[in-house]
This record gives structure tokens, C-alpha cells and sequence, in this order.
């Protein structure tokens, strides 16, 4: 299905991405220059991995890649064992590795083999175990690419997901992580049509009884694990919007838009931040099939994202509400103004913009499946350089990377400089907080 998507990355993507031989220096305000520091460190930290690694012996990085493959296949190996432990190790391990590094031509010839075990976790495997299971396969997924081998991954266990997603009695924690591997893996490897439609109406029905306006079905009634899980549902769900074609998601709008604002009232904040992140995407989308799109209770639902913006109950934690307003600040700016914040994320020596929704949604999937590794996958995965429309894997020689790397006294200055910066501008915010007072 992400075949079909390509063409509209320039509808959904904005700028793109970019390469530059050097960084760029930091910006003066506080967060700017607190989010350039963090993209900054992981890419000096990249680069002199890569300069160890150009600056060593061939015959050394051939040892240790066969050292690295040899574990590789023990643990695949162990995922069959009889001991529920060790397939879990196992598959933890797995994890590690399928999310730090490309492996393509490795599993390759062995897709099938750790298919099949993989099954087998998730059939005979109990919470844990599932769970971990269907993250490996989201990851192998993901190795694997948008081709036939993807393809064939995800035909063969779509059926399990969602047998297993479905079933109330089934582990939370297994339920919660085949809602995200049904998503992911739709989006990297769909067939055809019928494949995402059955994916996306699997998923409305688990995250719809937050939806609903029978007091019993609220929101607020359902229990933590449940809701982990609805906002698991919700979030694999809007990152298949992103691929629908418009006829479908005119459906959609006519019939989720005035539903998902009944999502807002939920006592979870990560299930009040993804539905306000869902309902600006499909302002989105709507508003690209048809510019002056138009909602009948507009003001309604910016009355309540106000709220949720300005939100300074004390009964919610601290880091709740200042996560909750920041998202939501940009969720109704959204929706008044049309314009979406704009975020930069570098990785080595290119950097990409994240300049839409769509594109918002779609790069916090892969990051929240890859963890620290998502950066390593944009510079060397082709599925996400195709995704996000950044070309070719950058060839660099020993030269280039070694301009790249900075000193530790000059991580120092610069981790200095952005702390000044930041201290300075939460003071000026502090001041006028007191002339108000």
C-alpha cells in the first residue's frame, strides 16, 4: 500500500528533506536550541561510529559481523526453544537488534523460519510473550520492506492480529501491541485495498467505545489497560488515514469527525493527546480533497480544545498538562489558522522536516517502533527514506565524516551556550508571569 502513497508526498510532505555537509549552528530561541542540541549529539555520536568503523581493519569488521550474525541466529534459533524465558530473552534480543541496524540481506533467507516462530509465540505464547512478538514482527516488517517478502509477512499473520486483537479475554498487554504491529504492518505492506479497509475497520471497533455517547460506554468508565488500548487502536488507525484515498476518507469524516471529540473527556492523557492529533489530521485531509472544507461544530470543538490548551487543573500531574497543552495549542492553531508547527529532525549529515500532520503522524510510528534506532534507519532503511521522500542512502567516505565530528569541549560550549539561552528565556517568561500576578 505505501506504493500507492509515494506520489503524494509532496501533497502531505511539505519541504522534504535536506542534506548538508555541515551543521547548521543553533538558533537563539530556547527550544529551538534545545531540540538542535539533541539532534546534534546523535548525530556526532553517529558519525564517530562510523569514523571507528571506516578507521578499523576489513578483515576485523568481517569478525565482527560474523560474530554479530552468529548471535543473530541463536537467537532466532532460541525463539523456538521450550522454556518460555528463553524465547523471551530471545525475542527481547531480537527487538534490540531488528531496531539498531539494517538487516535486510540477513533475513532475508531467513523470513520464513522466524515467521513461523513468531507465529507460534503469538498462538501458543502468553501475554509477555505475545506482546514481544508482535513487536518483532512490526520490526521484521519493517526490515523487510513494501516488496513481495513484506507483503507476504503480513498476509500470512494478519489473520492471528486480529484474532487475538479482538478477543476480550486475550492479555491487555498482547492486544495493546497487535493494535500497534496491525497498523505498522498494513502501512508498510498492505496488498490492496481490501487489506486496509479490513485493518481499519478491525481498529474502529476497538477504540469506538470510546466514542460513544452511552454514559456506561464513557471514556472515563474504562479501565487504564483499556485505555492503553483504545489510544494504541486510535493511533494505528490514523496512521492508515494517511494512506486512504479520498473517496474513503470522506467516509470517514462524515462518520468519526463529530464522534472523536467525545475522546477529549477521557482521564488518559495520551488518549486525549492522540484523538486532538486525529482530529487535526483529518481537518488535514479533508481540507486537501477540498480546500474551504467547512465543520458545522467548529466551535464547539475549539471551545473544548481552549480548554484543554489552558488546562491547569491541579488534579492532573505537572508534565501531564504541560504535554497536554503544547500538543493541544497546536492542534487548535491547526484547525483556526491552517498551519501546522514545523519540526526539524537531523540525523548525520541531512536533516528533515516534519511540516504536516500526516507526516507528523507517520514519523512518530516509526519512531515509537524503533526507538534510538529511528535515526539510524533514516540514513540507511530504504522504506523510510522512500516514505519520507529522501532519496538514495547517502555514500560518505572516512573524510566527510571525520569533518563532521566535533570535540568534547566543543559539545561543551555548545551544551553551555544552549543552556544560557534557555535560562534566559524561561526567565523572561517568569517576569512577565509575576507583572500579571
Amino acid at each position: 500500500m505505501p506504493r500507492s502513497r509515494r506520489g503524494e508526498g509532496s501533497r502531505r510532505g511539505g519541504r522534504g528533506a535536506r542534506s548538508n555537509p555541515k551543521m547548521e549552528s543553533p538558533a537563539s530561541d530556547d527550544e529551538t536550541a534545545s531540540e538542535v542540541l539533541s539532534h546534534y549529539s546523535s548525530a556526532s555520536e553517529s558519525a564517530s561510529i562510523a569514523e571507528e568503523g571506516t578507521g578499523g581493519e576489513a578483515v576485523d569488521e568481517q569478525a565482527q559481523q560474523e560474530e554479530m550474525e552468529d548471535k543473530l541466529k541463536e537467537c532466532i534459533d532460541n525463539v523456538m526453544d521450550k522454556s518460555a524465558k528463553t524465547r523471551q530473552v530471545a525475542l527481547e534480543n531480537l527487538r534490540l537488534a531488528f531496531s539498531s541496524k539494517t538487516l535486510f540481506d540477513f533475513l532475508l533467507e531467513r523470513r520464513l523460519t522466524l515467521t513461523d516462530s513468531l507465529e507460534k509465540c503469538l498462538k501458543k505464547g502468553k501475554g509477555e510473550e505475545q506482546a514481544l512478538a508482535a513487536t518483532v514482527l512490526t520490526l521484521l516488517c519493517l526490515q523487510m520492506g513494501s516488496g513481495p517478502e513484506g507483503e507476504e509477512i503480513f498476509c500470512s499473520l494478519k489473520p492471528l492480529l486480529i484474532t487475538i486483537l479482538i478477543d476480550s479475554s486475550a492479555s491487555p498487554v498482547a492486544r495493546q501491541s497487535c493494535a500497534t504491529a496491525l497498523g505498522m504492518c498494513c502501512y508498510i505492506a498492505a496488498a490492496d485495498m481490501e487489506d486496509l479497509v479490513s485493518c481499519l475497520v478491525c481498529l474502529e471497533g476497538i477504540f469506538g467505545t470510546s466514542c460513544s455517547k452511552d454514559a456506561s460506554l464513557a471514556p472515563s468508565h474504562h479501565s487504564p489497560l483499556l485505555q492503553i488500548l483504545h489510544c494504541n487502536a486510535l493511533q494505528s488507525w490514523s496512521l492508515l488515514l494517511t494512506i486512504c484515498p479520498s473517496t474513503q476518507i470522506k467516509k470517514i469524516l462524515d462518520e468519526h469527525l463529530p464522534k472523536l471529540p467525545l475522546m477529549l473527556s477521557s482521564d488518559n492523557v495520551n488518549l486525549r493527546i492522540v484523538a486532538g492529533e486525529t482530529i487535526a489530521l483529518l481537518f488535514e485531509l479533508a481540507r486537501d480533497i477540498e480546500e474551504d472544507f467547512f465543520y458545522e461544530d467548529t466551535d464547539l470543538l475549539c471551545t473544548k480544545l481552549k480548554a484543554l490548551a489552558t488546562d491547569s487543573n491541579k488534579y492532573r500531574a505537572k508534565t501531564d498538562r504541560r504535554k497536554q497543552r503544547s500538543i493541544f495549542r497546536d492542534v487548535l492553531h491547526y484547525i483556526e489558522n491552517g498551519e501546522c508547527h514545523e519540526e526539524t529532525i537531523k540525523f548525520g549529515l541531512e536533516c528533515m522536516y516534519v511540516d504536516s500532520w500526516a507526516r507528523r503522524r507517520t514519523y512518530n510510528a516509526f519512531k515509537e517502533a524503533l526507538g534510538s534506532g529511528v535515526r539510524h534507519h533514516l540514513q540507511n532503511n530504504e522504506l523510510l527514506r522512500d516514505t519520507f521522500e529522501l532519496g538514495p542512502p547517502l555514500v560518505l567516505d572516512a573524510a566527510t565524516v571525520k569533518a563532521s565530528k566535533i570535540s568534547r569541549f566543543e559539545k561543551h560550549l555548545y551544551n553551555s551556550a544552549a543552556f544560557k539561552a534557555r535560562t534566559k528565556a524561561r526567565s523572561r517568561v517568569r517576569d512577565k508571569r509575576a507583572d500579571v500576578l
